[in-house]
Formats: structure tokens, C-alpha cells, sequence
């Protein structure tokens, strides 16, 4: 996937971003962990991704009616490409269907969760396994029957499980200036004039564009090592290159803003 470029430029809102817009605000609000999240681990969120605005992708076999077979099983760990897209908030129905609340809104952005058949449930250490037998969006939320769950006390005994999918597993972007959050986080961000600024630690949605949340190393005032942060709004204006294989942002930014 290549990088976004300026000079076609354009932002959907909500949980979807793009390098494409040439908005220039540098509000931001700090993003909060969500539920089912320990705080401390972050609170990144993971499903959100971009595309060009107005293109709603609509996810195959959406309110599929076959049934998958399976069974919730515990496991010995998540597999190496999980991405955290969401948490149960609880029965959906009397059927054992659950309600997932997911980190993308389900009207414009949980593909993954509705595409994903094989998801994995975390909660404290306890990590399962669970078949999607069959999934819709509901209004923000997504309505899920996992097989062997079914009836409302067992889809209730899911409650605050947090739903991992593999990487794998999500919808190919058809645009090479379309991303996931998830892929961004980690790289190495520079200027143009070659200047490191730090790396992505996290995206923050501050409702009208994505904002790339990055750490770098410096000292405080006493001269001991800390870690500060830069908040660079993720549209066009700013953000010129985004090079996955090289695991670098290129932005136009100065170091001392």
C-alpha cells in the first residue's frame, strides 16, 4: 500500500480516516480507553480505518444464514496478528445473540467484525475461542450469534469480553490511500527535511479528522530522560508520505512546534 498525497484530498468524519483532507486543525482530545480496556494498556483503537468519503463498503454475507459449527473453548494465547475490535456489552435478543460495541462504528467501519468468522474473547487473562455464526449492524453497534451460545443467559455470560479478529481477517482497502489504524501504529515518524519526530503510540479521533498521537525521547529540565508527545492532525496538509514498508510517516512538521 502506498503513501497518502496531498493534492487529492478529502475526510470522511467519525472513526474513519484519510490522508487526503486538507483540513488544518490541531484540536484534539485525549482519547479514553474503552470498555473492557485495562487503562493503562491504551486505547488505541484498533477496527477504526480509512477510506474515501461516501464509499461505504458493504460486508459480504452480512445476515448470513448458514450455520457454523463450534464451539467456545478456551486457549493458551491470542494468535500473533489479533487485533482488538471491540467488547461484548451484553445478550442482544433472547436467542443468544450478544451486542458488540465496536471500536469503528458499526455503521461506518465494523467490516472486520462483520466479515471475521473466527474471533477470540479475552477477559482478565482468560483467552477463547469463538465461531461467528452470523452478524448485522444495529444502529452503532453490532448484534453477533456466536456458536454454542444459545440463549440470553449464555450470550449474558459474554458480557465485557473483549473481541479480538485476526489482521488477516480484514477487509482489503482498495485504495492505496486508505489505512487502518492498526497499521500505523509503530511507525516512525519524520519530517521533510529528514528530522525524526518520534513514533505512532496511538490514533485519536477528535470527531472532524484522525490525529496521530507520537512519542519521542527528550530531557526535562534537569537534563534526565523523558518521553513527550506531538499531536499531528492525520490529513493531507501535513501527512505527505505513509510508506508501510518502510514503517515510516513522512510529514510536513517542524520539530520545534
Amino acid at each position: 500500500m502506498q503513501g497518502a498525497s496531498s493534492d487529492r484530498s478529502n475526510l470522511p468524519k467519525g472513526s474513519l480516516m484519510s490522508a487526503r483532507d486538507p483540513q488544518n486543525g490541531r484540536d484534539a482530545s485525549v482519547s479514553q480507553p474503552k470498555q473492557g480496556q485495562d487503562e493503562g494498556e491504551g486505547a488505541a483503537t484498533f477496527g477504526a480505518f480509512a477510506r474515501k468519503p461516501g464509499a461505504r463498503r458493504v460486508a459480504a454475507g452480512v445476515s448470513g444464514t448458514k450455520k457454523l459449527e463450534g464451539v467456545i473453548e478456551t486457549v493458551q494465547a491470542l494468535p500473533e496478528d489479533a487485533v482488538e475490535v471491540g467488547y461484548i456489552a451484553g445478550a442482544y435478543g433472547l436467542k443468544g445473540w450478544v451486542k458488540i460495541v465496536p471500536h469503528a462504528l458499526g455503521q461506518s467501519g465494523g467490516d472486520a467484525l462483520l466479515i471475521a468468522r473466527q474471533w477470540w474473547l479475552t477477559k482478565g487473562y482468560e483467552i477463547k475461542s469463538a465461531r461467528c455464526a452470523q452478524s448485522k449492524v444495529h444502529a452503532d453497534t453490532i448484534g453477533a450469534h456466536v456458536a454454542d451460545c444459545d440463549d440470553r443467559d449464555a450470550a449474558e455470560a459474554l458480557k465485557d469480553h473483549v473481541v479480538h479478529i485476526a489482521r488477516s481477517d480484514f477487509p482489503k482497502l482498495d485504495d492505496e490511500d486508505e489505512f487502518y489504524w492498526v497499521d500505523l501504529i509503530g511507525l516512525d515518524v519524520e519530517n521533510e527535511a529528514g528530522v525524526p519526530l518520534g513514533r505512532v503510540v496511538d490514533m485519536i479521533d477528535n470527531g472532524a479528522h484522525s490525529i496521530l498521537r507520537i512519542e519521542y525521547p527528550t530531557a526535562d529540565k534537569d537534563g534526565k530522560p523523558v518521553t513527550s508527545e506531538r499531536l499531528i492532525p492525520f490529513v493531507g496538509v501535513y501527512v505527505k508520505t505513509v510508506d508501510r514498508t518502510a514503517k515510516r510517516i513522512v510529514v510536513d512538521w517542524d520539530a520545534d512546534y
